[in-house]
């Protein structure tokens, strides 16, 4: 079933606090282009249409699908009436989830956020039959009929449509599993978002109690007491409230294994790998390839920061600190946004062209404020409108890095968006190729423009430290969510396992150079990957690995690169991954291929080692 919803996934590390008058004038998003207000008439007019349509398109079409399979043109209408309405129904998910997550303390956001959802999800249960009976259409018919050219455009949605069809349920169980998700999963995952808007940290040396977001910069303080303090405190308050993170955690994952029984999902991460138009095979090549690169990524990387940090051993609180010379400055929004479209202009006009529209019309919500949601992410929302970025700016490089990855999504949504709503959206293993490369952009002329060796030194290892956790981090938590997902299935688990089971996994990627103190065992608990989208954490070093392979063929001037660049993200969700790397000679499901994006990781800790030994 098509989602009408928005997900909006947190991709930025998270950032040290800086003092707003040290930063400009910081943007805050205009959402008048999706609805100028919760209480806006457009919106209850758009809610009214959209279960009109919904209801007319039920008369017109449930059990006749099948009948006008053959009919090109008949059936390229009925499809093209269900993307307009995607297009609407997708427009009121989208303004519904920005204006809560820009406060989700709020209690009238989270209630209009739910009530439009609880809309929007009894509108789409008269939708249901539709892809269902699209997928009972004979295969001889419908090739046929995509003869047509109007409905020849979406062959690669009805290709994508037949994948799903094994996993598909009959209608009724089909509205039953939609309904019951407002109370099961959906509920849950709100349960969630408000338990941990509402924590609060008592921090030592702080004068009131901090929420998350600060909480967790202080584990980048350039104080190791501020850092243990930061992580002290996330555990104790967080180990008090283990009971209902363990109960959320059990209760999600035993509701996925029962979808995935029904819908003959075999493997825990099947349904993701499905979503992604990935091939299991191709996830294990990656996950293996990372894990066996451990003992030359990161346990060899936080051994020499042991070193840089005259300690034998890195604290777990440690393992972002920042290095002992560097240099520290704050970033004001205006030369960030320099930094980026300059980085993104000597590449390709176009980019920095498309990328300064998110500055120029408000389409960026950058100050951190009370109740706001933590992270960065944006979100794509429909192709009539435009995307939205959200950043919790404060001035340091890596936020400057974080806004050039959102830009990078940003750029691909827009550009993807001619797609329309059933082909515009990217596979999330795609989907972080233009924000790993935008970022590899900007570090790249960054690093490029600075002289000083101690500056480049402290940009060289903030790279490497945010390639690991985009890397190493995410295929470990890849592999923690595995173990939950598999050991859920043999019965509940106790927060006892669940903290064994992270702290196993944790050591095994992060290395004997970092020592996991008590605490760090609930550290799963703020994950909000895990709640949200189960297994979508690979698609980060998906990306990452891809794009080292990419950039390494745009450094050797690859011929027709960035033209074969731009197809590749235009293309949206229309080509599958191995049609849109074939251009550049790049094949995911060769193992070497893994091992080339790797090496570009191995090889800036290469630099670090002969900089430590004065060869550089």
């Amino acid at each position: 079933m098509t989602d009408f919803g928005n997900a909006m996934p947190a991709a930025s590390a998270n950032r040290a606090p800086s003092a707003a008058s040290d930063l400009g004038a910081l943007p805050e998003w205009n959402l008048d282009d999706l609805y100028t207000g919760p209480d806006a008439p457009e919106l209850k007019r758009d809610l009214e249409k959209g279960a009109m349509l919904a209801t007319e398109m039920k008369a017109r079409y449930q059990g006749k699908l099948s009948d006008i399979g053959r009919d090109g043109r008949k059936l390229a209408e009925a499809v093209k009436a269900y993307e307009d309405l995607s297009d609407l129904l997708g427009k009121l998910g989208s303004y519904s989830g920005l204006y809560y997550v820009g406060d989700q303390s709020d209690p009238k956001r989270a209630k209009f956020s739910q009530d439009v959802g609880e809309q929007l999800t009894k509108i789409s249960t008269d939708l249901i039959f539709f892809e269902l009976e699209l997928n009972q259409i004979p295969e001889a018919d419908l090739a046929h009929a995509l003869e047509h050219p109007a409905l020849a455009r979406f062959k690669p949605w009805f290709d994508d449509l037949r994948k799903e069809k094994p996993h598909q349920l009959d209608e009724k169980l089909e509205t039953l599993f939609t309904e019951k998700s407002q109370t099961g999963r959906g509920a849950w995952n709100r349960l969630f978002n408000e338990t941990m808007t509402d924590l609060r940290f008592e921090v030592a040396g702080e004068s009131e109690p901090l929420t998350l977001e600060p909480t967790l910069n202080l584990l980048s303080n350039a104080s190791e007491a501020k850092r243990r303090a930061g992580a002290e405190a996330l555990s104790k308050t967080l180990t008090d409230n283990l009971r209902i993170f363990t109960l959320i955690t059990n209760t999600l994952a035993k509701d996925k294994e029962i979808n995935d029984r029904w819908r003959h999902f075999e493997d825990v991460a099947d349904s993701r790998h499905l979503a992604n138009r990935v091939e299991a095979p191709v996830v294990d090549a990656l996950v293996s390839a990372v894990r066996t690169a451990y003992p030359r990524l990161s346990h060899r990387y936080y051994g020499l920061k042991a070193k840089w940090l005259g300690m034998d051993k890195l604290s777990h609180w440690d393992r972002n600190a920042p290095l002992p010379d560097k240099p520290e400055r704050t970033i004001p929004w205006p030369e960030a946004e320099h930094m980026v479209l300059s980085a993104y202009g000597a590449f390709a006009p176009e980019m920095a062209a498309i990328a300064k529209q998110f500055f120029d019309r408000r389409w960026i919500d950058a100050p951190v404020r009370p109740g706001k949601a933590p992270g960065a992410f944006s979100a794509s929302t429909v192709p009539s409108v435009h995307p939205y970025v959200l950043m919790n700016y404060q001035g340091k490089t890596r936020d400057v890095m974080t806004l050039a990855h959102e830009l990078g999504h940003g750029v691909h949504q827009v550009l993807a968006a001619k797609q329309g709503p059933l082909l515009a959206q990217t596979p999330l293993t795609l989907a972080e190729t233009a924000s790993v490369f935008g970022e590899m952009l900007t570090f790249k002329k960054l690093l490029a423009e600075t002289a000083s060796p101690r500056e480049k030194k402290a940009l060289l290892a903030g790279k490497v430290e945010d390639m690991l956790n985009t890397v190493v981090r995410q295929i470990a938590f890849y592999t923690f969510e595995r173990r939950i997902h598999e050991e859920r299935r043999k019965g509940e688990l106790t927060s006892d396992q669940i903290n064994a089971i992270w702290t196993e996994v944790g050591a095994e990627s992060l290395g004997p150079a970092i020592a996991l103190k008590p605490g760090y065992e609930v550290f799963w608990t703020y994950i909000p990957h895990f709640i949200h989208s189960p297994f979508y954490v690979y698609a980060y070093a998906f990306g990452d690995c891809l794009v080292n392979s990419l950039y390494g063929l745009y450094h050797e001037a690859h011929p027709g690169f960035v033209g074969k660049y731009f197809d590749l993200l235009k293309a949206g969700g229309s080509k599958h991954h191995s049609e849109l790397l074939a251009p550049f000679g790049l094949d995911a499901r060769d193992p070497a291929f893994w091992g080339k994006g790797l090496s570009v990781i191995s090889g800036f800790i290469d630099e670090l080692e002969a900089m430590e030994h004065g060869k550089a």
